[in-house]
Parts: structure tokens; sequence; C-alpha cells
């Protein structure tokens, strides 16, 4: 059965690269319109831009997803621009790699901000337009390190563990309004924030070691669990979390 997701408002934070992009390319292409959400309008404009040479609908709207006022500025510009949101990823999110004694209160706080407190408001503020309408899809992106972990991930692997006990409670609320709540836990994909270990020979080889499968992630990969996620094909699974790690919490 192919998903089609026409006439669905999908709303994607940190939507100008990696995860979020590959993401919104699925989703367009299966029919949604799509709303990105970041700060950096330049990258913004070239994913919209892509999306729509594509046959795509897209739309951006910049601002930081940790500031309230922001945040309830995008979600009524998104409506009145758009309509109301039928889809929300949470897929905001950056990473601070530093042993516990090296790192200060505000990195450690900008991480929980980012992947936590982001998904949050961004979540208060678009739940309410799907309320009513028997339908809605939330997925937050939280990683294979809310289930395992590394050394100097603390600020991560707490964000992320957190947002796992959110999603499982958002779901439980949302349940009898026919919305789900699922969570992404991605292992490692070749995006921008795994550049540093990509980049430098040892390193990559000792990860990709560790890897049953031996290789990175491919960002597409994600795009079609999403888009899954997104349908109407996935409307009994709620409150839970699917791994995508190419075998990693596995061992």
């Amino acid at each position: 059965m192919k998903i089609d997701l026409t006439g669905k408002v999908a709303v994607i934070t940190g939507g100008s690269r990696g995860l979020g992009e590959a993401m919104a390319t699925t989703l367009a292409a299966a029919g949604a319109t799509l709303a990105l959400v970041a700060r950096d309008e330049a990258k913004l404009a070239g994913v919209r831009d892509k999306l729509v040479a594509a046959g795509g609908k897209a739309a951006y709207f910049m601002g930081d997803v940790t500031n309230e006022a922001d945040v309830t500025r995008i979600a009524q510009e998104v409506e009145s621009q758009l309509g109301a949101a039928q889809i929300l990823i949470n897929n905001a999110g950056t990473n601070v790699r530093k042993h516990l004694v090296d790192l200060s209160l505000a990195e450690f706080q900008s991480v929980l901000d980012s992947s936590l407190t982001s998904t949050f408001l961004v979540s208060r503020a678009f739940t309410p337009g799907m309320k009513g309408t028997g339908y809605g899809r939330i997925i937050n992106m939280t990683s294979m390190l809310s289930h395992v972990s590394l050394p100097g991930r603390t600020p991560y692997s707490s964000a992320k563990t957190a947002l796992l006990g959110f999603t499982r409670a958002l779901a439980l609320e949302l349940a009898a309004e026919g919305i789900t709540v699922n969570g992404i836990s991605p292992g490692p994909f070749g995006t921008e924030m795994n550049h540093a270990v990509m980049n430098d020979p040892k390193a990559n080889a000792d990860f990709l070691a560790n890897l049953p499968v031996g290789r990175w992630g491919k960002i597409e990969e994600i795009g079609g669990l999403a888009c899954y996620l997104c349908s109407d094909l996935a409307g009994f699974i709620t409150g839970t979390d699917i791994v995508i790690d190419g075998g990693w919490t596995a061992k």
C-alpha cells in the first residue's frame, strides 16, 4: 500500500539539515505540506527550494525552539499560512561531547533544552490543533543513547532518556484523541553531528567495529520509518520507541 499524506501539514523542527531534511523529503514525496523550523534561514530556504523543485509543498519558519515566545509565534504563523498541523516531528537537538568534570552547567543545560525543553514547548503549541480531528502524529527523535550510552555523553543521554519518558506520558494523554506519539531512536547516522568521528580514521574504524552491519546509517533510511509512523497504517502504534541503529543495542 502506498502511503498518502496529501492534505496533511507536517511540522519538522531542525528541518534545515541532516535527519530533519531527510524526513521532510520523504514526507513531501508522500504528499504532505512541510513546515520546516530552524534558526538558519539560508539552510531552511535551501531545503524548501529542493522540496518545491521536486514537486513538493513546503514553507519555512525561523525561530529558536527552546524559546517560548518564538515557539508561540511559529505555531501561529504555521496555522495562519498552512492551516492546522496534523504531524509534528520534534527533531531539533544538539550535543556536547565532554567528560562530566569538564562540562559547564550552561553546556549541560543547553543540551537538555535543545532536545527536551524544545519538545515540550513545540508539542504544547501544536497539540491543540490536532485535538478533535481524530488524527495526529507526533514523533520525538530520541537516540540509541537513551537505551545505552558512551563516555562523554552525559548531557545527551540524559536528555534523550528523559525524552522517552515524555513520549510515553504524552502518548497516554492523547491516545483517546486518535493522536499517536512515538520515538525514533537513531543509531550512528552520517549527519553533521557525527562528522568529527567519521573524519577521524581511528575513531571511525573503532566505531564501525562495534556495529553489526559494519556501516553508518544512511539518512534516507530514517525517512521511510518516519513516513510509515505518520501514516494511517501506524494508527495502532503509540507510546513506544523504535530503534534504528544497525544492531548496536542488540549486543
